[in-house]
């Protein structure tokens, strides 16, 4: 410190930056190469790309780009939107988990024809999502970009047996490498068909055979002459009908990839799980959670990899939601998270049904019912359960049966 005129001088507290510190405060995204551009602007959320050509011309340019797609296609991961059924909407409406916000998208033209204005979706994988009409004709659209194209017909003789699972896979987004499998027949006599896009042509259907240490050692009676099928719908109910689940979750399932093996989980009509290993070729039933007579909801959802399963009961005047993870070596049901009481007795004597998908450590689940309207997302890993907020559309609270999870890739080829 330094005396002046008697007083003494202190360090101005605001410094002078450095000429580089300079440079760094005037330089602007316009400096930047195509390439390096292109790249900085992969990383910033799926959302942000809708406003990409409002913002200048050259970012315009760089939206439309093939080599702005193959960035993106380098980023690793996205946080998945949630694509909500409504047969009776001309739009795509999705949950962006990452802004906790709701989302209206264009609904493919392909999809707003007269003849596919009924289709619904029926499975997701990567950045795509199938959808099925009431033909059983099946497309695949990119939400996100709204592209869409119908696939090849499957083989008519296919539609006289009984549809019990359809699972999507993606191996490359930017590629438009995809599978499609359907899982069709009456059990113990069950097959699967292939849709592969590498070679736009469904394969040969191939047929599965009953596991021998199946988990549970139930045996299927094949010379039972009652022609009712029974089955404890997802309200809840035991019934003795042939009617079907409800339409956007009647082919209900979720495939899963472990030691390099592809299996497809399904709920059978009586409400247990069939893993079906579609590289051995083989299916078993697992054993059920609860008792036939006891009144539950129930759902399959893949999380990281593995099949989990959410449940819906009521015991002792209160309603429990849980989640479940099966162990192969004790051939026993783990329960690994649970709704609080508190938010779970809403749902008592409701008659409540749960569809519900899982996506990285979250699980989306959709409740409804005749009195409620309701939709939570759970962490399995920090047992979190937060309500989601309610979409409104024209002032009215929307009501979805169900969701589909998918990364939202504007890379994502059909």
């Amino acid at each position: 410190m330094e005396k002046a005129n008697g007083c003494i001088s202190r360090p101005s507290r605001k410094r002078k930056l450095p000429q580089e510190g300079n440079d760094l405060l005037n330089f602007t995204l316009d400096e930047l190469s195509d390439d390096l551009l292109e790249r900085v602007l992969s990383w910033l959320p799926t959302s942000t790309f809708f406003r990409f050509n409002s913002v200048c011309k050259r970012w315009k340019s760089v939206a439309a780009s093939e080599s702005f797609k193959l960035a993106c296609s380098r980023i690793p991961s996205r946080e998945p939107w949630f694509f909500m059924v409504d047969p009776n909407l001309n739009q795509s409406v999705v949950f962006d988990s990452a802004e906790r916000s709701w989302k209206k998208l264009s609904h493919p033209l392909l999809l707003s024809q007269n003849c596919n204005c009924n289709s619904i979706p029926v499975a997701a994988a990567g950045g795509l999502v199938c959808f099925r009409n009431m033909s059983g004709d099946y497309f695949v659209c990119n939400p996100v970009t709204g592209s869409c194209r119908e696939l090849p017909p499957v083989n008519p003789d296919s539609h006289h047996r009984s549809l019990h699972a359809i699972a999507m896979n993606a191996y490359s987004n930017y590629h438009g490498s995809y599978k499609l499998f359907l899982v069709s027949g009456d059990l113990p006599k069950l097959s699967y068909k292939v849709y592969n896009s590498s070679a736009d042509c469904w394969e040969e259907e191939i047929m599965l055979r009953r596991k021998t240490d199946d988990c549970t050692g139930f045996e299927f009676d094949s010379n039972d002459d009652d022609d009712a099928v029974y089955f404890l719908s997802k309200a809840g109910n035991v019934v003795a009908t042939n009617m079907q689940r409800s339409p956007s979750k009647q082919f209900s399932s979720v495939i899963t990839h472990k030691d390099g093996e592809e299996i497809v989980y399904f709920l059978s009509s009586s409400g247990t799980v069939v893993a079906c290993n579609l590289t051995q070729r083989h299916f078993c039933e697992y054993p059920r959670l609860l008792p036939v007579f006891l009144e539950y909801s129930i759902d399959v959802v893949e999380c990281k990899g593995e099949m989990l399963v959410v449940m819906l009961s009521e015991f002792f005047e209160s309603a429990s939601i849980r989640v479940w993870r099966f162990d192969e070596k004790t051939k026993t049901w783990n329960q690994i998270a649970g709704m609080p009481p508190s938010m779970s007795h809403e749902f008592y004597g409701k008659k409540v049904d749960i569809n519900c998908l899982g996506a990285g450590n979250q699980i989306f689940i959709c409740l409804s019912s005749a009195e409620l309207c309701s939709y939570v997302r759970c962490d399995i890993v920090t047992n979190e359960w937060v309500e989601v907020p309610k979409c409104c559309l024209n002032g009215e609270a929307m009501e979805f049966m169900s969701a589909f999870s998918f990364e939202p890739r504007i890379e994502a080829s059909v």
